[in-house]
């Protein structure tokens, strides 16, 4: 996938659109357990993609700072209330508060395959951004806790 300027929420809501559809055959015909995989198998493949896509059209390097300066583009349009828990050079941790992800795919009937669609995407757009960025997250809003758990820190491999 490549890089895209719209915010993140709507991007979500056209694929979500498309997918929908498409979901609901592959469980009608394979059941929703080979559905699920095929799903977080190719959304797994398009989020490293979408991640060197981002991380080539930065204009710096991309590190964790740069990484960190895309946020506005998954909060746009008052998508993700977050509070921000720490910001260094190697470590940013925050907690979302409120996900209209999580909102929109319950309106949408995909509650139950919002994680794979959003949550999921998280640490393997990491991978395609910069194998050094890692992501520890133990919980999410879309799958029940009361907040999402971000905690992004540098590695060197």
């Amino acid at each position: 996938m490549a890089k895209t300027d719209l915010p993140i929420l709507e991007q979500r809501r056209i694929e979500a659109n498309i997918i929908k559809p498409i979901f609901e055959e592959m469980t009608a015909r394979l059941g929703e357990e080979a559905a699920s995989d095929i799903l977080r198998a190719a959304i797994t493949r398009d989020s490293v993609a979408q991640g060197a896509a981002y991380a080539a059209g930065e204009a710096g390097e991309n590190d964790l700072h740069g990484f960190h300066a895309l946020l506005p583009q998954w909060k746009a349009n008052g998508a993700l209330e977050v509070e921000m828990l720490e910001e260094t050079g190697n470590a940013v941790h925050y907690n979302v508060t409120r996900c209209k992800y999580a909102e929109m795919y319950k309106e949408m009937g995909l509650a139950g395959i919002g994680h794979i669609l959003s949550c999921g995407r998280d640490g393997t757009f990491c991978t395609g951004y910069n194998p050094n960025i890692k992501l520890d997250r133990t919980q999410t809003i879309m799958q029940g806790a009361s907040h999402c758990d971000f905690r992004y820190r540098w590695e060197e491999t």
